[in-house]
């Protein structure tokens, strides 16, 4: 399964460029969830959400609509990563299952000063819970420093089957390795010159990367910071992000048209 989607619903910028004028405010999510396939959730990361709000969320979008969360930032956020367990756990008791099989993966943000240390971050690894009542959950990290270029980071996520987030920005290193059984990628650079916000090569470029990770390989033009993963079928989750934001819920249509 290949899903594209977009982070968040709710920017102004996006009525009547993306939302149709006249569009009620209330029921954007239902509109965006049925022009595309999942749809990373922002909100999580900055306050603490309620069971109700969950349930809300669910109930407005399609049966086979999958969000992900972003993990909060007080979990994240902190010196020592292995002080983080209370933030974790909250987190989890805050009624995400509400969302049942609409529930995707669950995204941990490093802060942009927070540096590879290899015990730290294992103990923050060891601390993601595998299953949260019976239901399996997945887990992606996203790094910002290039001292997380390295053999030992790549070993440790596998180790504990955590997905990398492949960012394509300019400010933040590239890390293209797989590391679960699932890829995701967040992709920051739309153009608002262009109206799908991505040319359409390299739509065509991202539609084949998807495509190549799905079957169980890898692109080949894509660098690796440890050995290749072994071969076996991915879901892949794409987030069009930042970069002209506008754009994103164009550039994601053009990008699942280009999937089909």
């Amino acid at each position: 399964m290949i899903r594209v989607g977009i982070g968040g619903w709710v920017f102004a910028p996006w009525r009547g460029e993306f939302y149709p004028k006249g569009q009620p405010q209330a029921r954007e999510l239902e509109y965006a969830s049925r022009k595309l396939t999942t749809i990373e959730i922002n909100g999580t990361f900055y306050r603490t959400q309620t069971p109700a709000s969950f349930r809300k969320w669910a109930a407005e979008t399609p049966d086979d609509f999958v969000f992900s969360l972003k993990g909060p930032q007080f979990a994240t956020n902190r010196k020592v990563l292995a002080e983080a367990g209370p933030s974790i756990e909250r987190f989890f008791g805050s009624g995400v299952l509400e969302l049942k099989d609409k529930l995707g993966p669950v995204l941990w943000q490093m802060s942009p000063w927070k540096k590879f240390e290899a015990e730290d971050f294992e103990a923050f690894l060891a601390l993601l819970p595998q299953k949260l009542d019976g239901r399996a959950l997945r887990h992606v990290v996203e790094v910002r420093q290039e001292s997380f270029l390295v053999p030992a980071f790549i070993d440790l996520l596998r180790k504990y089957a955590v997905a990398v987030v492949l960012v394509e920005s300019d400010k933040h290193p590239l890390i293209t390795d797989v590391t679960s059984d699932f890829v995701y990628a967040r992709l920051q650079r739309t153009s608002e010159k262009e109206k799908t916000g991505y040319p359409a090569a390299a739509l065509g470029l991202w539609a084949k990367r998807a495509q190549a990770w799905e079957k169980g390989g890898a692109p080949d033009d894509l660098s690796l910071v440890a050995a290749k993963a072994p071969n076996a079928k991915r879901d892949v989750f794409i987030y069009m992000i930042s970069g002209a934001k506008v754009r994103a819920p164009a550039a994601a249509m053009a990008l699942i048209e280009r999937l089909k």
